[in-house]
């Protein structure tokens, strides 16, 4: 009996020391993966790369909730673990993301980057930013743009715009804003005038060529949309609206002129008169020139209105918003005719003859 008691004992002994074993064992890994968690977490709150350069085009569909959004993001490389994002940002309060494009990089805080769903904008320092000011035709962004912002020249630029695969991706990409008639006959330039003016930001020191190109493109596409509508109810298409919108833009002083000057324009047409503007005569000239001579005025080129009696082939130069709005818009007016005096100021005319005391008032000729 004795020597039952003493096993039992034993086996009593034996047994606390197994679960006390496994207690600490199960204590030790529950520490272990407390600590693992919670560096986890930890990290799963910090930027990505707080170094990084890099841009990261993320497109969020209109009607996205906060777990798609949140899944996007990782799917993005932009934050470690979709789940402690959503966890983050219901914790933190924050709804009403809007949807759209965004260039967001793998530097930025999760308070960035839901500031930036949350507003629309991108709350984080480019690292610079090119300014493409509205009438400027495609060699003078090369020029003008490119070549003085950038490291690359001029001559890239031009051969990338003019590629075949680039154009047949950028179509690929945009095919409401990027139609077969850019390829039609005559065209100079098939992106002639796609390029939207405004400031482009960008978040790395050299972004490919391409990349800023398709930034330009993108944000021509973004400012169509909402005149698509419009677009469909006059029955014209987009390439109608860029080419004449473009005149507008060379023609115009300011943004109270640019809804005249479409009249002008329009009460030309209809009238089956010839735009004549000079504008499109220097454009067809493949080169700017101060003062253009008869002979000039004569060229027999497509794009030169003083000789074909429609809108020249393609659009001449990028045309801002106001130019865009204007020629959907034109203001009703009885006039034929237009000049600006030496102060950029426009005067109009219902007349030929009218037009002619005016230009020899305020022109001298």
């Amino acid at each position: 009996m004795f020597d039952r008691m003493k096993e039992r004992k034993k086996q009593v002994k034996t047994v606390r020391r197994i679960v006390f074993v496994i207690a600490l064992v199960l204590l030790l890994a529950l520490a272990g993966l407390g600590y693992w968690g919670y560096n986890y977490v930890k990290e799963a709150l910090q930027p990505m790369d707080a170094e990084s350069e890099e841009t990261v085009t993320v497109e969020v569909p209109i009607g996205s909730g906060i777990s798609s959004i949140s899944q996007l993001l990782e799917d993005n490389g932009l934050v470690k673990d979709a789940r402690i994002y959503e966890y983050y940002v219901k914790f933190n309060n924050q709804s009403d993301f809007q949807a759209g494009t965004y260039d967001l990089t793998p530097s930025m805080t999760l308070d960035e980057i839901t500031e930036s769903l949350k507003t629309g904008k991108v709350y984080h320092e480019p690292v610079f930013s090119i300014t493409v000011p509205e009438g400027l035709h495609l060699e003078e962004i090369a020029s003008r743009v490119i070549a003085e912002k950038t490291n690359y020249t001029a001559e890239q630029f031009m051969e990338l715009i003019q590629s075949d695969a680039f154009i047949d991706e950028m179509m690929a990409k945009y095919p409401t804003l990027l139609t077969d008639e850019i390829k039609g006959e005559n065209i100079r330039y098939a992106l002639e005038g796609y390029l939207f003016p405004a400031t482009y930001p960008f978040y790395e020191e050299n972004p490919p060529l391409a990349h800023i190109a398709e930034e330009m493109i993108r944000a021509m596409d973004a400012n169509i949309l909402p005149l698509l509508p419009a677009l469909e109810e006059q029955e014209r298409t987009v390439h109608w609206l860029l080419t004449f919108s473009s005149l507008l833009e060379e023609e115009a002083t300011s943004k109270s002129d640019r809804e005249a000057i479409a009249s002008v324009f329009y009460n030309r047409l209809n009238d089956g008169m010839k735009l004549q503007t000079d504008p499109t005569v220097i454009y067809a000239q493949g080169e700017h020139k101060e003062r253009l001579l008869f002979s000039d005025y004569e060229f027999d080129h497509p794009y030169n209105t003083y000789v074909t009696p429609a809108l020249p082939p393609g659009p001449i130069a990028g045309a801002g918003r106001a130019s865009l709005e204007a020629a959907l818009d034109p203001a009703t007016t009885d006039y034929f005719y237009f000049l600006a005096d030496s102060e950029g100021t426009n005067h109009f005319s219902k007349t030929y003859e009218e037009h002619l005391e005016k230009s020899a008032q305020y022109i001298g000729n």
